[in-house]
């Protein structure tokens, strides 16, 4: 089969060996996957969780057809439409746990689909198991922007929060965040905007860390973080098992699919690109110009 796997100069497109479902996978014919910014750093063979590293596929979400399922799963069958995370997305055939996998709503487009998994998973996890967060406080994202951004921003509204903002790298518009004595803030920025996330942060609030894009370390006031009493969280599925995962993904179907099958949890679509063009596709997601996922088409 084609596929866009790691090589240690970066992505390339190859013919590589079509991947078997183990008892707890399905296998699926993809039509559509999506970009993460993980992707960028698995593209040159760097690890991140269970992917497979230098020739593995590349891509942590994806949508497309049943083919075959494992002995182990229940609920799926050839030619179901469905919508999944795990790895190995970057290519026309891939292997997902049953865990992960969720049925697409009738009249949603591969593409549309393919951009929802990872989003929901993390965000709901962040914002309402992790960041706890109760129906009328205010929430801040950080990094609002991306397309995990942009579903928290949804999740917070939907879950109930009363006040919602969220920023991006403009400084001015980052500065202003201290105004607003937030409950919870999702960081998906971290390194020197951490302090200015407490700044913006109330007493007693909570940060949940998500992603470091803006940097892996930076200086900590441990003085304000003890003033404000923030309970600062971080998250990975890097360390979690897959029987956690698997709850990760029940706990968010059980708050949010209603809302998902109906429309309401959606993603805008920056720009396509068919799998031959997946060089040009990460190309595309380094320059941060996009607004939305970034979608490659099979």
């Amino acid at each position: 089969m084609k596929a866009a796997v790691a090589t240690e100069q970066g992505l390339a497109v190859r013919d590589i060996a079509q991947p078997k479902p183990k008892p707890n996978e399905v296998l699926v014919r993809v039509r559509a996957a999506a970009l993460n910014r993980a992707d960028l750093a698995t593209a040159r063979g760097i690890p991140h969780g269970s992917h497979g590293g230098v020739g593995a596929a590349v891509g942590l979400e994806w949508a497309g057809e049943v083919v075959e399922t494992g002995t182990e799963v229940e609920g799926y069958r050839p030619g179901d439409r469905i919508m999944c995370s795990g790895t190995g997305g970057y290519a026309e055939y891939a292997v997902s746990d049953w865990g992960r996998v969720n049925p697409m709503p009738d009249g949603m487009s591969f593409e549309q689909a393919a951009t929802l998994p990872v989003a929901l998973i993390t965000l709901h996890n962040a914002l309402v198991t992790a960041g706890r967060l109760r129906r009328g406080e205010s929430v801040m994202i950080q990094g609002a922007s991306s397309g995990v951004g942009l579903m928290g921003l949804q999740i917070a509204k939907h879950m109930g929060a009363k006040f919602v903002i969220g920023s991006s790298t403009n400084d001015v518009r980052r500065a202003r965040l201290k105004e607003f004595g937030v409950d919870l803030a999702v960081d998906m920025l971290s390194g020197p905007v951490v302090m200015q996330t407490m700044k913006a942060t109330a007493i007693l609030g909570r940060i949940v860390n998500v992603g470091r894009l803006a940097g892996m370390k930076a200086e900590f006031d441990f003085d304000l973080h003890a003033l404000r009493r923030i309970d600062y969280i971080g998250v990975t599925f890097r360390t979690r098992t897959l029987e956690e995962v698997r709850e990760i993904s029940r706990r968010m179907r059980a708050d949010l699919w209603d809302a998902v099958t109906v429309g309401k949890l959606k993603l805008p679509i920056d720009r396509r690109f068919p799998l031959d063009e997946a060089v040009a596709a990460q190309a595309h997601m380094r320059e941060n110009k996009h607004f939305g996922k970034i979608v490659l088409t099979m």
